[in-house]
């Protein structure tokens, strides 16, 4: 029988693929919530679905449970700062941050590109929760993305 992968060997091994950076979106009342997410992928062409992996415990879970809509920021290169920001836990994340409502939904002003959804299915994914989502609108992004890869965010170049 194999001995199980260590959970440092799995972090390192999975961090050394490159990931999108978002950040997903959604409102409980009038208060704004938002985290950064690296788990994001498209799932479904027909009909149009996403997943992004929320953990357990996030106050943006329990939202999205509850109002059944997310929003999905795509972050371009230059939006480190802003991904940093949003991957830290507090209340004060939206503050100094231009932002509108979309949909009934938190849209990040600076966004590079976004998808509206609606909440489809919610799958579990051990210490995270996989959020399904119908894309009810979506706008790409024209810059080159942020990615997450070893532990750093960078870029995306082309091969040549």
């Amino acid at each position: 029988m194999r001995k199980a992968v260590s959970s440092d060997g799995f972090r390192a091994t999975t961090a050394s693929v490159c990931a999108p950076v978002t950040i997903v979106t959604a409102v409980n009342g009038e208060r704004p919530h938002g985290t950064t997410v690296s788990a994001f992928s498209s799932l479904s062409l027909e009909p149009p679905l996403i997943m992004v992996a929320l953990d357990t415990s996030s106050d943006l879970l329990a939202i999205v449970r509850e109002t059944r809509r997310f929003w999905v920021n795509l972050l371009s290169h230059r939006q480190g700062e802003l991904a940093l920001r949003f991957a830290k836990k507090g209340q004060d994340k939206f503050d100094g941050i231009p932002w509108g409502d979309e949909q009934g939904v938190p849209r990040l002003a600076n966004a590079s590109g976004w998808l509206a959804c609606e909440l489809r299915d919610l799958a579990d994914g051990g210490d995270h929760v996989i959020a399904i989502g119908l894309v009810l609108a979506a706008e790409p992004s024209v810059h080159a993305p942020l990615v997450y890869h070893n532990r750093q965010f960078g870029t995306h170049s082309h091969f040549v």
